[in-house]
């Protein structure tokens, strides 16, 4: 629809009156401490409107700011609108005020279609100029999406069916034509007792109705729509040849949108048509939004039915969740929480494969280096052991300062428990004989050493309430921690079970039977040397 400079800076005002207006009536409603929360947001909304009203007043003045810095204190403004009305949005659906939604939705959306006139080039280019500088095209704001995706009562309305009522047959002929041009779907009645069973079968937008007919007339047609609460809110416009005004404002009392006297000029027929489908848009739009709320609320009764219960169940998850995150990786953990329960915890027996590694020189090294570097070569050991620990779904034990222990087949089985130590102390000693070389750069020497052994133990919860862990009993884990102990730099050495388990797929050199403490006799120890090659 064609628009003008100042057409388009009267229809800005009107907006943001709209805004000024629909604040200062909910500021008036509030009552009784429920309704405190609506003042600050609706008294931010008031402020900004009468800021934007008295920017545009300067402008069209000649006086104050100029063009971009009027846009910009109007832009601020706006969005200043759109932000508390959103607030005040959430905080009415969650505190039960919903009466006020409805005008917070007219709100927004004037603000809405003010800041898009701001952006309008005619409008944008000519803000402080004066004069009507010829007519441009309005062009299409994106779409609003509401409830049940009704268009925005601000945009042009659309193309809507409109019942056209008159006795006479050139007169609906001419009506329906004008009004076709324009897009709408047009049905027509020769009477007023028709018209009511075509309202009452087919959805009709608007109804141009005729004053004076046979059967029924005008006055009857309306006394009829506004007893019926399916018709009432179809907007009425009446077209009498008779301007009288006590006629016209019998009409508008019984209902009437508006009145317009025969025979109807086109540019007028088109404006009053379109700004009555625009209302009946709106209240369309309100019946929608006030149904999907009332939907919400209805879905929110019912979550609230049972919330505490989820609640706690989730509470518990989390505390599950917690309590394993420290002795597992992340994945184990996650299956644990979501597969097993608390039992888990208590204490069992199993057979495990411990890996107890260190690194070799780190003693003197941290007798004769400053803290912070002792620091930050435990940092980097432990984020690269670290990584490879979550790569291999290995449990942890503990760490103690350069030395930490893991195993694996629990608190989940695991298939070939031992190989999968080996192969986890294996990738050790790749990534740390990486480290190595930039340790010796900066003056450190220091090695890595492995040990690993396979075998029974007990496992469970230890500890007391707010400090648990883990923890493995049994001489295979302090065998485990004597082949460490014994184990030179790069070596990686295993018990007999353990070269057992994996001598398929590995090569072990025998060093003989070790006197190891805490062991009575002899122990009987292995280096791995490598894979086994398929030859052998």
């Amino acid at each position: 629809m064609a628009e003008s400079l100042p057409g388009l800076r009267h229809e800005l005002r009107t907006h943001v009156n709209h805004v000024l207006g629909y604040s200062e009536l909910l500021l008036d409603g509030i009552e009784g401490p429920e309704q405190e929360f609506l003042y600050r947001p609706l008294e931010n909304v008031r402020l900004a409107a009468s800021d934007a009203l008295a920017t545009l007043d300067r402008l069209l003045s000649g006086e104050g700011d100029d063009a971009s810095t009027a846009r910009a204190a109007l832009d601020r403004a706006f969005e200043q609108v759109s932000r508390q009305v959103r607030v005040l949005t959430e905080r009415a659906h969650r505190t039960g005020q919903e009466a006020i939604v409805v005008d917070l939705l007219r709100i927004d959306f004037a603000a809405r279609h003010a800041a898009a006139l701001v952006t309008h080039p005619l409008l944008a280019d000519h803000l402080l100029g004066s004069g009507d500088v010829g007519p441009v095209e309005r062009p299409e704001p994106a779409p609003v999406t509401a409830a049940g995706d009704a268009t925005d009562p601000a945009d042009p309305p659309s193309p809507g069916t409109i019942l056209v009522v008159d006795d006479d047959l050139a007169n609906r002929d001419v009506l329906s034509r004008r009004l076709e041009r324009l897009g709408h779907r047009v049905v027509s009645a020769d009477d007023g007792r028709q018209a009511l069973d075509v309202l009452r079968t087919t959805p009709v937008d608007l109804v141009l109705l005729d004053l004076m007919m046979p059967e029924m007339n005008g006055y009857e047609v309306l006394e009829v729509r506004r007893l019926d609460g399916e018709l009432r809110d179809i907007p009425v416009i009446m077209i009498s040849a008779d301007d009288e005004v006590d006629r016209v404002v019998e009409c508008i009392a019984l209902g009437a949108e508006d009145y317009l006297t025969k025979p109807c000029n086109p540019v007028l027929l088109e404006a009053r048509v379109g700004a009555s489908l625009q209302k009946k848009q709106l209240r369309d739009q309100e019946k929608a939004l006030l149904a999907t709320v009332q939907q919400q609320a209805q879905e929110l009764a019912e979550l609230n039915g049972n919330l505490e219960a989820r609640v706690r169940h989730h509470v518990e998850e989390i505390e599950r969740l917690a309590r394993l995150r420290r002795f597992l990786s992340p994945q184990l953990a996650d299956v644990i929480v979501s597969t097993l329960n608390d039992t888990t915890l208590q204490s069992h027996r199993r057979e495990i494969a411990v890996l107890f590694c260190d690194l070799r020189g780190f003693t003197a090294f941290a007798e004769t280096s400053e803290p912070e570097e002792v620091m930050s070569v435990l940092g980097e050991f432990h984020q690269t052991v670290g990584a490879l620990i979550h790569e291999f779904d290995a449990t942890v034990g503990f760490f103690a300062g350069d030395g930490l222990m893991v195993f694996f087949n629990d608190p989940l089985p695991c298939p070939d428990p031992a190989e999968r130590a080996v192969c986890l102390g294996v990738a050790m000693r790749e990534r740390i004989s990486d480290l190595t070389p930039k340790w010796r750069a900066r003056g450190h020497d220091l090695g890595f050493a492995v040990g690993i052994a396979f075998g029974y133990a007990t496992l469970g919860q230890i500890g007391f309430e707010g400090r648990f862990d883990y923890g493995v009993i049994g001489s295979v884990v302090n065998l485990a921690a004597r082949l460490c102990d014994h184990a030179v730099s790069d070596q990686i050495l295993i018990s007999g079970r353990a070269r057992m388990a994996v001598d398929e797929t590995w090569e072990a050199e025998d060093v003989g039977d070790l006197t190891l403490k805490g062991f009575h006799s002899r122990v009987p120890a292995y280096r791995v040397l490598g894979p086994r090659r398929p030859d052998r």
